[in-house]
């Protein structure tokens, strides 16, 4: 292709986030690609994460497995075992090889998962209520996923979940990571304490706001007293309604998160914006976040639907500090180079998003100079 002059956009401005000093704004968002085989990252990831790593970049790695009990998808990867911690570790060192900052995503699904990924066969996966989660179906009505009715925690067994984050974090770091993202959003099983649709207890993690918040800010309380809380963020989605998660108040929700978690000094805020409920894309921003970008004290990361203009005024206009790019990131490996130079991106297929191929759709995406 031909040569063209770089041009220094609001995205490719340098970062100072926490201890890690950042080249540019665009951040790898977390992306489920279902090729950890029997829930163990494979060497094919290597190229994958290494492939979208600049100097100074940050990537969020795809949501991972707490415990045997925490399995939402077929081969998604794991973080519970040194089993895991060794095969994280060759993908972990690729990514510090190129310069790049790397966090670990940390997953439950609470009953947004099939029974047949549970570690006894036949029992009901754990969520903050037992009543049943919709079927995924797909738009040509196909349906996807099938959920059973959860098991309720109960009230002190709620704390002993939260300690399977705090392990998880730990061998994060064993791994190499420089830290860990933990998954509160998109109807998981944080999730699923948070929003009053779903969160039917009446303990004290049910009920109030302060008391749907409480499991959540002990999840990440209990990891920043483990590795530290400027290792540590946090992703929400107070506005989605993803697996029959939806607030009445979503507002209410995303600025009293906010707000409680500047007491544990945590690095980062990762909120997904409004406009994204179930599969609506937009390109423009709104200002919904605004509140909750104002309210804490950390870095704010936005997420949801951005394209490179909107990207570029988000930045501009302080509504974050960082833009987490998933779609338009899994497609153009070199997505900031390309951001800068205002090129041509790659179409992604939605086909090869979670199939267990190691190659297409997963690493075969080309980078400009070989178009």
């Amino acid at each position: 292709m031909e040569d063209q002059e770089k041009d220094q956009i609001p995205l490719s401005t340098p970062y100072k986030m926490g201890n890690f000093q950042l080249a540019h704004r665009i951040v790898l968002a977390p992306l489920t690609r279902c090729r950890s085989y029997d829930s163990i990252p494979q060497s094919h990831a290597i190229l994958y994460y290494s492939q979208r790593t600049t100097k100074g970049g940050f990537l969020i790695s795809e949501a991972t497995c707490i415990s045997s009990a925490a399995q939402g998808f077929k081969d998604a990867p794991g973080i519970w075992s040194k089993v895991h911690i060794e095969a994280w570790k060759p993908i972990v060192d690729a990514v510090h090889a190129k310069g790049g900052v790397f966090f670990c995503q940390l997953w439950h699904p609470g009953r947004a998962s099939d029974q047949s990924f549970e570690p006894n066969a036949g029992q009901p996966p754990v969520s903050s209520t037992d009543k049943q989660c919709s079927p995924v179906v797909e738009n040509d009505g196909e349906v996807t996923f099938n959920f059973l009715p959860p098991l309720k925690l109960k009230t002190d067994e709620v704390s002993l979940v939260a300690n399977d984050y705090r392990i998880a974090a730990r061998n994060a770091i064993e791994a190499g990571f420089d830290g860990v993202e933990i998954h509160g959003a998109h109807g998981y099983l944080i999730d699923q304490f948070l929003k009053d649709q779903v969160n039917d207890r009446t303990d004290k993690y049910g009920g109030s706001l302060e008391n749907r918040c409480r499991f959540a800010l002990e999840v990440v309380e209990s990891i920043a007293n483990e590795i530290g809380a400027d290792r540590v963020g946090i992703r929400l989605s107070p506005f989605a309604d993803y697996m029959d998660s939806e607030d009445s108040n979503p507002e209410g929700l995303g600025l009293h998160m906010a707000k409680s978690l500047n007491k544990y000094g945590i690095l980062y805020c990762h909120m997904v914006e409004p406009r994204m409920k179930q599969v609506e894309e937009r390109s423009e921003f709104s200002i919904s976040l605004r509140p909750m970008r104002r309210a804490f004290n950390g870095t704010f990361i936005a997420a949801g639907g951005y394209k490179r203009d909107d990207g570029n005024t988000a930045i501009t206009e302080e509504h974050a500090d960082l833009i987490a790019y998933g779609r338009l990131f899994l497609a153009n490996p070199d997505l900031p180079k390309r951001f800068e130079l205002h090129a041509q991106l790659n179409k992604y297929d939605r086909k090869t998003f979670y199939t267990t191929d190691p190659v297409v759709g997963y690493t075969d995406y080309p980078f400009l100079e070989k178009m």
